[in-house]
């Protein structure tokens, strides 16, 4: 398994995700949403994996300009702003090569292999 969580040290669910991989003795990479985020090519990866980039986008996040602006920008233009406003999207982002989560899905990471 090659893990990686995307998130912010602050998030709980983020927290419960690691030590879900913890307990569970299975390695992984935690990449800080605040430093870091999402490159281009992962954020497509996730996107694809989840059905669309809109299951990503958390409409309940705080920063609701952002949010309001992507809701209603061009369609080319949206994957940019998403880029560049990374505290509108779920939180934690679980990868596993092909295979990506958001938020706190322990039951579907007990499947991974």
């Amino acid at each position: 398994m090659n893990i990686q969580i995307f998130g912010t040290k602050k998030s709980p669910d983020t927290r419960k995700a690691e030590r879900f991989f913890k307990e569970r003795g299975i390695n992984f990479q935690f990449v800080d949403m605040k430093e870091k985020g999402l490159s281009k090519g992962e954020f497509n990866s996730v996107a694809q994996a989840l059905g669309g980039m809109d299951n990503l986008i958390d409409q309940e996040a705080k920063d609701q300009d952002a949010l309001a602006l992507i809701r209603y920008i061009a369609e080319e233009d949206r994957l940019e702003k998403i880029l560049e406003n990374q505290q509108i999207l779920k939180q934690p982002i679980v990868r596993n090569g092909k295979k990506a989560t958001v938020g706190y899905q322990p039951d579907v990471w007990k499947k991974w292999d």
